[in-house]
């Protein structure tokens, strides 16, 4: 079973978004992760966020515990200051479940 996240973003340059998830995948991997879906969206017929959503993905981890790790890797933490708050705007958390 694992534990798997599908969320919605804004985002505002897809050449550093793409550096960003270039420069995650080893740490991703070590906590048996990885990218289930990966779509760029182009029209949003309905939508609960606050903002625009043109990328959405299912991104999952070998347990929920094995998450939890993942995002609080020091090593994790930087690579998102350095590339995901320069470039996404907005983030949706649309679901969290074990699958």
């Amino acid at each position: 079973m694992t534990y798997e996240i599908m969320v919605g973003l804004t985002v505002s340059d897809d050449k550093v978004y793409q550096e960003y998830r270039e420069a995650l995948s080893p740490i991703l991997k070590l906590y048996g992760g990885g990218f289930r879906f990966d779509f760029v969206v182009s029209k949003v017929l309905k939508s609960e966020s606050n903002h625009e959503i043109n990328r959405v993905f299912a991104i999952y981890f070998a347990s929920l515990e094995s998450k939890n790790a993942f995002f609080s890797h020091p090593d994790y933490k930087i690579i998102k200051s350095k590339y995901f708050e320069r470039s996404v705007t907005g983030t949706t958390i649309i679901a969290e479940y074990e699958r």
